[in-house]
């Protein structure tokens, strides 16, 4: 379902800004970055530029994996 704005909701977008991140997983936008940083090459991370992307569903499986990040 699609918001007034004809914006894609968070939870059917493909990839993610930080901030949008953020919101959708409940971690600091920091600590997202940092992450991103750190695996850079990983499956979920897509460098756009300078512009941080994170793929929504390849990122939900990592946590779903984890016990704490």
């Amino acid at each position: 379902m699609r918001d007034t704005n004809n914006n894609i909701p968070i939870s059917e977008k493909y990839s993610l800004t930080i901030k949008e991140a953020s919101k959708y997983f409940g971690i600091g936008e920091n600590k997202l970055r940092r992450l991103a940083a750190e695996n850079n090459t990983a499956n979920w991370v897509i460098l756009n530029g300078n512009r941080i992307l994170i793929k929504r569903k390849q990122f939900e499986k990592i946590l779903d994996s984890q016990d704490q990040i």
